[in-house]
């Protein structure tokens, strides 16, 4: 197992102007990998067997572990054990990264029995106590943030200066946020703008963790978006990327610090490791996927747990920053819980828990429905952006005989939905999309629904 100090000293500190990123350099020996051989070596049998003939540059390349010093070593103990045969060189550069290797009769069968144990042949995993020193080393933490850089981060939402007021302080806390109120007035949106304020500062997650034998994956490319830097010109962030790509750990990949959401689909078991009985090793669960950045709990109280019970299960990560995860035999893994826990709800809260459980939730935020001002304000950014020419008449004329008169609630999202509705009704009659009352009486009686 490789030491924590030995991991630490292969982290190399580079400034980015925000806060410190960490670069963990490719390691250079098995021991380093902090992996038992025998294991590496049936992942290699396992990607063979998968792969059938392959080069070693190949193999290295599908396990994300260097050739020289790693790869070749597994390599040779696989030969020296009968399980593979070199079967030709290739190339006219030497070196057994060009070998091209085919797996013997005797290796298949321990493939075979290393794939009845677990399915899982990629990159090659990273230790336990790897991954919980790199989450600390990229740690959420407190979020800089000023009444500017919100502004820049909200530009095109529209909410009062109560709420903006609000959600600053939120932010910097790093660790839960509970938004309520109607639906429609931007909760969700809200919540994308707070990712945007930390989707520049890159981080790494691993390809998978190694824990007790077993391989959970982490790095999930639904959820976790690759860091592109700007590789323009022969200076700045680019550059130091592309010359450190080859003289880093490819187990773990860069990304954008994680913004993941979760809806009414989520269920308990979704936030603890979850194994496929078939593949036979582990998925993530959401919170670990969004270690470094945000998990939004969208909808929440219509999940099909109890907000309750939902709530309880938050209680140990969101007040000590730790988590407690559980293998298919029981044991409990410790994990450094570091997350920004937003939940957004529709519902009132006093419908979904007591005030204790509210307590427990840092910052609570209510969302409201927009003033005639702010509404003004979202529909003509809303008609710039959809080419619908906009009018204060109109608009009066819309307020007065769709909302005044039906007694209907304005919503934050009704100029975006009631612009496309124009367009559809200007198209299919060949017209000018204008806020003209023939126009906006067609797009409203075909957008709102009378419930009473």
């Amino acid at each position: 197992m490789v030491e924590m100090d030995n991991l630490q000293s292969k982290l190399r500190d580079m400034s980015t102007g925000k806060r410190a990123v960490f670069e963990p350099q490719a390691v250079t020996s098995v021991e380093e990998t902090g992996l038992n051989e025998v294991w590496l070596q049936d992942l290699v049998l396992k990607v063979m067997y998968y792969g059938g003939v392959m080069r070693g540059s190949a193999i290295a390349e599908a396990i994300h572990l260097p050739f020289v010093g790693v790869t070749e070593r597994i390599m040779e103990m696989l030969k020296r054990d009968k399980m593979v045969e070199v079967r030709s060189a290739t190339g006219s550069s030497f070196g057994q990264g060009n070998y091209v290797y085919e797996i013997t009769t005797q290796g298949t069968n321990r493939a075979r029995e290393a794939l009845m144990r677990s399915t899982y042949a990629g990159p090659a995993p990273v230790t336990l106590e790897d991954y919980i020193l790199v989450i600390q080393k990229q740690t959420l933490g407190k979020i800089t943030l000023t009444p500017r850089t919100l502004q820049q981060a909200f530009k095109g939402l529209v909410f009062s200066e109560m709420t903006l007021s609000q959600m600053g302080p939120a932010i910097i806390s790093g660790s839960s946020i509970f938004m309520y109120g109607p639906p429609g007035n931007g909760k969700t949106s809200a919540a994308k703008a707070i990712a945007q304020l930390i989707q520049d500062e890159p981080i790494y997650v691993p390809h998978a963790v190694y824990i007790d034998g077993q391989v959970v994956k982490v790095y999930d490319e639904l959820n976790h978006v690759r860091y592109e830097p700007d590789q323009k010109g022969t200076t700045g962030r680019g550059k130091t990327d592309f010359l450190l790509k080859n003289r880093m750990d490819r187990r773990w990949v860069k990304v954008q610090r994680p913004f993941v959401m979760v809806g009414g689909e989520l269920i308990l078991e979704d936030l603890d490791l979850i194994y496929d009985d078939t593949a036979k090793f582990y998925e993530a669960p959401f919170q670990l996927k969004a270690t470094g950045g945000i998990l939004l709990i969208d909808d929440f109280g219509r999940q099909q747990v109890r907000p309750r019970d939902l709530l309880n299960r938050w209680i140990v990560p969101l007040e000590n920053r730790v988590d407690y995860l559980t293998l298919h035999n029981g044991k409990k893994i410790e994990i450094p819980f570091d997350v920004l826990v937003v939940f957004s709800t529709n519902l009132p809260p006093k419908e979904l828990v007591d005030e204790a459980f509210l307590r427990r939730l840092r910052h609570k935020i209510e969302i409201g429905n927009p003033s005639y001002e702010d509404y003004r304000k979202i529909f003509i950014a809303m008609a710039r952006e959809k080419k619908v020419h906009y009018s204060d008449q109109g608009l009066a004329y819309l307020l007065k005989k769709w909302y005044v008169e039906k007694k209907r609630p304005l919503r934050a999202t009704h100029p975006r939905d009631l612009c496309d509705h124009i367009l559809d009704v200007a198209q299919f009659y060949s017209v000018e999309p204008v806020m003209a009352p023939e126009l906006i009486d067609r797009a409203a009686a075909s957008y709102f629904v009378d419930l009473d």
